[in-house]
């Protein structure tokens, strides 16, 4: 197949061989990302806010970001001002997202659960929000108040109390982050607001700056690679959602697949960074072609086209020949996307075999881009194959289950032979003399 001028998108031809799940993975890699280097880079950030104040996080401010903000946290009135000053358009359009988003968190909300074990024997499990969070919005390539949105929405209807968001001071605002991200912020009434970035800001939230900002128990929201090497360092410390690579689409076709809009939808990904991953299994080599050639048309014609196109070449993107829909099925379970696409007629049948995916975007009027902004679905989402074995960001990401054990005289003395039984053969006698010392007192 012929490629557009500047775009070598590579093809990895999977017809006529049968391949594990491993050697699928192996053949469509991520893009190189060298954590542990970035983690031996960001040890003297964390040291330095672990042993500063905010003095340290306006010296690490004007190191990065290259300006020196007058207040780390955000004062109200900047908060109230860029609310006010808000385009109308975009505030209408956030207010509808936010909307949809509630409704869609709203239904992830736990319910307390009790179980009668025995008669006099009772466990319920009470789920209870974490007490502090701090959220980051990252603040490099673009702007983002939807990831404001969706980190924010679930904390607060999982019922956090206190709830932080840091993102990166900016020279072009004085130091402030992006007033679209404030806006955001005093849209949901979050009043926490710090201009803080990257390693330093998760350093922040772990260890709390005395004056300044109370440690929090959880951290979540995207980042670069030093923000996720952040969170690698600190896990313990604090709780983390997840170490968020570069975003990913994969997208499963068949010949009845729109190849416009296919192109449309993987350079869509594209734009966020280099090291975006786009990978198109399809069983149809014309609609192959035909994406290539639609590429080549959108990608000169785009903002990003530079970005896009180092996106577009990378070991992480490629354009996956199938022999059939099956096939397509175990590769894409393989691979585990971040976001995966089907444009495919067996819809529903296709669907209910996918396994590994952060999110599932069904048929051509899904696309990623109504999910990373208003289809009410959360778009913090595992990357990098994670989603194999983790979930995207949720109510649930901010409540923790908490068992409460209750058990009368008659049930505890029914188990209790067989705990004392357990504990011996565990070698552990003192666990069985804490249940036989409760019938001491009756002797």
């Amino acid at each position: 197949m012929n490629s557009p001028i500047g775009l070598e998108m590579r093809t990895v031809d999977f017809r006529g061989r049968s391949l594990s799940r491993g050697q699928y993975r192996k053949e469509l890699p991520r893009a190189s990302m060298d954590i542990e280097t970035a983690m031996i880079a960001i040890a003297p950030i964390l040291k330095r806010v672990e042993n500063g104040n905010e003095e340290t996080l306006r010296e690490l401010a004007e190191e990065f970001e290259g300006i020196k903000p007058t207040h780390i946290r955000v004062p109200e009135s900047e908060l109230d001002k860029a609310l006010l000053n808000l385009d109308p358009k975009i505030r209408s359009a956030l207010e509808t997202a936010i909307e949809r988003i509630k409704k869609v968190h709203a239904m992830q909300v736990r319910q307390t659960q009790t179980s009668q074990v025995v008669p006099g024997a009772e466990v319920t499990q009470r789920w209870i929000p974490v007490d502090r969070v701090g959220l980051y919005v990252p603040g490099g390539l673009a702007v983002y108040p939807s990831s404001v949105m969706m980190n924010v929405i679930p904390a607060q209807i999982a019922k956090v109390e206190s709830i932080a968001v840091a993102s990166p001071p900016q020279k072009e605002f004085n130091g402030l982050p992006h007033p679209t991200i404030l806006a955001t912020c005093a849209l949901l009434g979050v009043q926490e607001v710090y201009a803080v970035g990257g390693a330093q800001a998760v350093a922040m939230f772990a260890y709390g700056v005395e004056g300044l900002c109370e440690a929090t128990d959880l951290v979540t929201g995207p980042g670069n690679i030093y923000v996720a090497a952040a969170k690698r360092a600190l896990r313990g410390k604090i709780g983390i959602d997840s170490e968020a690579g570069p975003t990913e689409i994969g997208i499963l076709a068949d010949e009845s697949a729109m190849a416009g809009e296919v192109a449309a939808d993987l350079i869509s990904q594209a734009e966020h960074d280099v090291h975006a991953a786009a990978v198109l299994v399809t069983t149809s080599e014309k609609l192959a072609k035909s994406v290539r050639e639609e590429l080549g048309k959108r990608i000169p014609t785009a903002k990003h086209s530079v970005r896009i196109t180092a996106s577009l070449n990378g070991i992480q993107s490629a354009i996956v020949l199938v022999d059939s829909i099956k096939q397509g099925i175990d590769v894409v379970n393989a691979y585990a996307a971040e976001h995966l696409e089907l444009h495919v007629k067996d819809l529903d049948q296709v669907a209910a075999s996918i396994k590994n995916a952060g999110a599932v975007f069904l048929g051509r009027f899904t696309p990623v881009s109504l999910g990373d902004y208003a289809a009410g679905s959360n778009h913090v989402l595992p990357t990098g194959g994670c989603a194999c074995h983790s979930s995207g960001l949720s109510v649930q990401t901010f409540l923790r289950g908490v068992n409460f054990i209750s058990y009368d005289e008659a049930a505890f003395t029914q188990i209790a032979p067989t705990v004392i039984t357990l504990a011996n053969a565990e070698d552990l006698p003192a666990h069985g003399e804490a249940m036989s010392a409760r019938f001491e007192g009756k002797k």
